[in-house]
């Protein structure tokens, strides 16, 4: 039998994923990056973006992510996240609109503070209403 990687998704509130799976496609911040067993030690900033878990060659589930960070080792992988969904389950125009609204608060900050918080949130956004616009990405 083939060796299979360790999985976790954990959020603040909860572990939402604890399995074993073929490979993890993982949206790292300097670009994407699978996860087999055996992988070499790692550590890499998660970016907002879709998380793709394997059996086989098929994907089988798409989780998007709002950022966080990965844990690498030869037995699999930890993503910490600072949220998560599966994509099927994004509605699309609470998504986009949602997206508008950040954008418009954004264009009214009044501190630098306020501008680079609303940056990030617009980027999740962002990220987000991309993955339910492309989910068989």
């Amino acid at each position: 039998m083939a060796e299979k990687v360790a999985f976790e998704l954990v959020a603040p509130e909860r572990v939402l994923a604890s399995e074993e799976v073929d490979m993890v496609v993982v949206p790292g911040a300097e670009g994407d990056f699978g996860v087999l067993p055996l992988h070499a030690p790692l550590v890499s900033l998660v970016r907002p973006g879709v998380v793709r878990v394997f059996e086989g060659d098929r994907v089988v589930r798409r989780l998007f992510v709002a950022g966080g960070f990965a844990s690498v080792d030869e037995k699999g992988v930890t993503l910490l996240v600072e949220g998560a969904e599966p994509v099927e389950a994004i509605d699309l125009e609470e998504a986009r609109r949602r997206l508008r609204d950040l954008e418009e608060d954004l264009e009214d900050a009044k501190t630098e503070a306020e501008r680079r918080r609303l940056e990030r949130l617009v980027a999740v956004a962002r990220a987000r209403v991309e993955a339910a616009e492309r989910p068989d990405l």
